[in-house]
């Protein structure tokens, strides 16, 4: 049967034919919940507050931690709702706020990520022209211009997401409203959505990362090039946390978006779905922090400690 009106709701399955298994996610997502709340709000925080971290780097890490902080606050409470009790509903409107946002941050976090491996680039291969060429006005238009794609992406593609004829089960397998999920649901012809999906997956996905392996390739040649092997590390080191952000993000939505049509596809892409809702944002703020010595210094500093006599 087929639900050709607006319905009035979904139900968010998630592994609810695993009682046990919902319980140890719900803790697991809280943790996810309340850590990046403090992860992503302490980074623009200190970027703002610390004059010694007044650089491009920092101002595109803080977007990075602002969008993870805009998921988490919007997209989270309703996983841990639906997780506790019984109930695993979730309205339509519910579920076309949660797409559309869904949509915005994770194609902008694409982009940014992106223009970070640009900045490293820079930094690496032209550091003498740095300054001259990552000054703050590109900053903020390229962060204007990852924000613009995301929100164009999400105004494209949500619509007719949701004019699709749902089926009357309104069962949705899966923790959150995701487009695939969305399709997967419908009961009617879903050729055009996937196209859609599929165009957008090559341009929001595929080219990013083509790009970021090409700005990674480019800094290897050139850091092989320098002679000192502490030169060496210093220069990997100012790349390894992007390198790390990079694997965990796209490895999870190519799991997601870029998987083939089966059973074992579907369940798996259940797991890495997850943890692209909870655990990139809460691993974000933990690799910028726990292996940049700067981030530490200057949150000792905010606790007014001397940062530069503090172990780290």
């Amino acid at each position: 049967m087929v639900n050709h009106s607006s319905p009035v709701g979904f139900l968010l399955l998630g592994f609810s034919e695993h009682p046990r298994l919902e319980k140890i996610l719900f803790v697991v997502v809280l943790c996810s919940y309340l850590l990046p709340l403090l992860g992503n709000t302490i980074i623009p925080l200190l970027s703002t507050l610390d004059p010694r971290l007044v650089s491009p780097m920092y101002f595109f890490l803080s977007n990075l931690s602002f969008r993870g902080l805009c998921f988490t606050t919007t997209c989270v409470p309703q996983m841990l709702v639906n997780r506790w009790g019984p109930t695993k509903t979730i309205s339509f409107l519910g579920c076309s706020v949660q797409l559309f946002i869904f949509m915005l941050l994770g194609t902008t976090e694409c982009i940014l990520l992106t223009v970070m491996a640009f900045d490293r680039y820079v930094a690496v291969c032209q550091p003498l022209h740095y300054a001259t060429i990552i000054h703050p006005r590109l900053c903020w238009q390229l962060a204007a211009v990852a924000w613009a794609i995301g929100l164009a992406q999400s105004i494209v593609q949500t619509p007719p997401t949701l004019r699709l004829p749902f089926c009357s089960h309104r069962q949705i397998d899966d923790f959150l409203c995701e487009v695939p999920s969305l399709i997967r649901l419908s009961c009617g012809d879903t050729t055009y959505n996937e196209i859609q999906m599929a165009v957008a997956s090559v341009f929001i996905v595929v080219v990013p990362l083509s790009l970021i392996l090409v700005s990674y390739g480019a800094i290897t040649r050139a850091v092989l090039k320098i002679n000192s092997a502490k030169g060496r590390r210093k220069a990997f080191g100012t790349c390894s946390s992007h390198l790390i952000v990079v694997t965990l993000f796209y490895s999870s939505v190519i799991a997601v978006y870029l998987q083939p049509k089966n059973p074992y596809a579907q369940e798996r892409s259940k797991f890495f779905g997850l943890f692209y809702a909870v655990g990139t944002p809460t691993l974000n703020p933990l690799v910028y922090t726990l292996r940049n010595k700067e981030v530490k210094r200057a949150f000792w500093r905010l606790l007014g400690k001397d940062g530069d006599s503090v172990q780290t």
